[in-house]
């Protein structure tokens, strides 16, 4: 039996460019895992998932994307204690997600690799843990929006 996200005649339908697209793809090569996912529209997308503000959900999962992957934190900071960097320009309009922020990034293993992320229960970041890093906005039967990068926790030089 075909997976039902398998494409199929009966469930295939012709891309607009009226509308907003969401790619979650990876792999697993010889030097590495990946998981990114990107959202495009090909037209001119209406005020919700563009601008202006105090909308713009688009821009801001982007912010959030950037301000989780440059933030500077203290050694043995848990996941779940910066999670909320990646949500604060959503929360600054009244917009949230129902979904993880991230996890870890396995070689040869799972995608999904316990016990790094930003859930409560994950250990704390340490230098040379790879995590996807994943806000997203979604209106039900409207359109999904998710920016997903994998990021290496590298330690800081601070002044």
């Amino acid at each position: 039996p075909r997976s039902p996200r398998s494409p199929s005649n009966g469930s295939s339908r012709k891309l607009s460019v009226d509308e907003m697209y969401l790619s979650d793809t990876g792999g697993q090569y010889l030097d590495g895992t990946t998981d990114i996912t990107r959202t495009v529209h090909w037209g001119v997308p209406p005020p919700l998932q563009k601008g202006p503000a105090p909308s713009e959900a688009y821009t801001r999962v982007l912010m959030g994307n950037i301000d989780l992957s440059r933030l500077v934190f203290p050694p043995n900071t848990a996941g779940g204690t910066v999670e909320s960097f990646a949500r604060r320009a959503l929360w600054d309009v009244g917009l949230n997600y129902g979904h993880g922020t991230g996890h870890g990034i396995g070689n040869f293993l799972s995608v999904h690799e316990w016990p790094v992320g930003f859930q409560s229960n994950n250990v704390p970041l340490a230098a040379g843990m790879f995590t996807s890093i994943e806000p997203g906005y979604y209106r039900d039967g409207e359109f999904g929006i998710r920016i997903e990068d994998v990021a290496l926790v590298v330690e800081a030089q601070t002044k």
